[in-house]
């Protein structure tokens, strides 16, 4: 075999893999440090079973499917959240569906907002397990509002309950865990923590300080690596979280379902998030495109990002201040061109960096000849509006 043949066949090598990885990106639906794990890394079903694991927030959304999933890992269950009767429900089911007995589950109700319990709260989950190997800091609220129409007692409570309430549980399990030198302390943060959307001022402020205290602290906890601390960062997810948001007083909340198709199955999501504890990942972000995309071009472009969220900021604004729980989708020929070629512009993140999160000069000319001429004949055809979508369904 000559040298010139063999060169041929590395190219030819190198590009296959290259299309391989582009296939995965399109169709992603997390970052792709994660995805990697989810093909070829640890599996939950193998890293996860014998252990204690606390689950803040366990009585609806992420927080329940989360504990139904790891009820058919053999792990012991600690379900915390205020309603009582909704986390027996939920332990009834792991019951009936799962392989764990009554004595594996732990109904612990607990106010993230009382932080004067917490330590007792510990006490009792150590006392009935003798070990905590995994606290999921799963509880919290989100927000509707504009910034000047909302009460500062908002703003409180959301930094009470998403924020400090979240950091005094974790500092009272942490002490158990440096003394056992293991353990995982994972937060389910949001796309927020690390970009920020309008009508959520509050929320995004308080998923950032979660995102920045923790990132700290697992610095300061350098010198015991087998103390790993995870940040879960999901863009739109089904559940009731903006049902249950607050609105411009403390009192009130948005009470309307609205529409999830829209959104990541919990399923998927949670699943997700099993194999990021599987594999010790520091930061995981899950969602599905765009608001993958959009999170991308925050971490390269932040420019860029900041430009588009100008626009689309506007529109949600105005769809709120009109009463609009999803916009009428019209065509804004003009406005949908500019987005549109920016986010063509948003694959061009060929940045050196430490993680995998990198798109390759081939993913780019791909991608973009692909995606160009797909949503081109969308828009030429009437569909929906990108950015009437994206400012509708900005991440929760």
């Amino acid at each position: 075999m000559s040298w010139e043949l063999l060169l041929w066949l590395l190219a030819l090598g190198a590009l296959l893999a290259l299309l391989v990885q582009l296939l995965r990106f399109v169709r992603a639906d997390g970052d792709l440090t994660l995805l990697w794990a989810e093909w070829q890394g640890r599996r939950p079903e193998w890293e996860l079973t014998d252990m204690v694991i606390w689950v803040t927030g366990a009585s609806s959304g992420i927080g329940e499917e989360l504990v139904y999933q790891l009820s058919k890992l053999g792990v012991s269950l600690v379900l915390s959240a205020r309603r009582v009767q909704e986390l027996e429900r939920v332990k009834r089911r792991c019951l009936e569906n799962g392989i764990l007995k009554e004595k594996d589950i732990f109904v612990l109700p607990l106010d993230l907002t009382d932080r004067s319990s917490h330590e007792a709260a510990t006490k009792a989950v150590l006392q009935e397990f003798g070990k905590i190997d995994i606290l999921v800091n799963n509880g919290g609220q989100s927000q509707r509002s504009l910034c000047v129409d909302t009460n500062l007692d908002v703003f409180k409570e959301l930094m009470e309950l998403n924020y400090l309430g979240t950091v005094s549980l974790t500092m009272c399990v942490l002490p158990h865990m440096i003394e056992r030198k293991q353990g995982k302390i994972v937060t389910v943060n949001s796309l927020l923590g690390i970009i920020s959307a309008p009508l959520s001022s509050g929320y995004c402020a308080s998923k950032h300080a979660l995102r920045g205290f923790f990132n700290c602290l697992r610095v300061e906890l350098a010198e015991y690596p087998g103390i790993v601390i995870s940040n879960i960062c999901p863009g739109p997810v089904q559940s009731n979280i903006v049902k249950n948001s607050l609105t411009e007083e403390v009192t009130k909340s948005v009470g309307i379902d609205t529409v999830q198709s829209h959104k990541m199955a919990t399923s998927r999501c949670v699943r997700l998030m099993l194999i990021s504890m599987a594999n010790d990942l520091k930061e995981v972000w899950i969602a599905d495109h765009p608001f993958l995309l959009v999170v991308y071009l925050w971490q390269y472009m932040p420019t860029w990002a900041w430009w588009l969220t100008n626009i689309l900021g506007k529109k949600r604004i105005e769809n709120f201040k009109n009463g609009l729980v999803r916009p009428i989708y019209t065509i804004l020929n003009q406005s949908c061109s500019k987005v549109w070629h920016f986010l063509v512009l948003e694959n061009f993140l060929v940045t050196l960096h430490h993680d995998v999160r990198i798109v390759s000069p081939m993913q780019i000319c791909w991608f973009t000849i692909n995606y160009y001429w797909s949503w081109r004949k969308k828009f030429l055809q009437g569909k929906k509006s990108y950015i009437a979508i994206l400012s509708s369904t900005l991440p929760d």
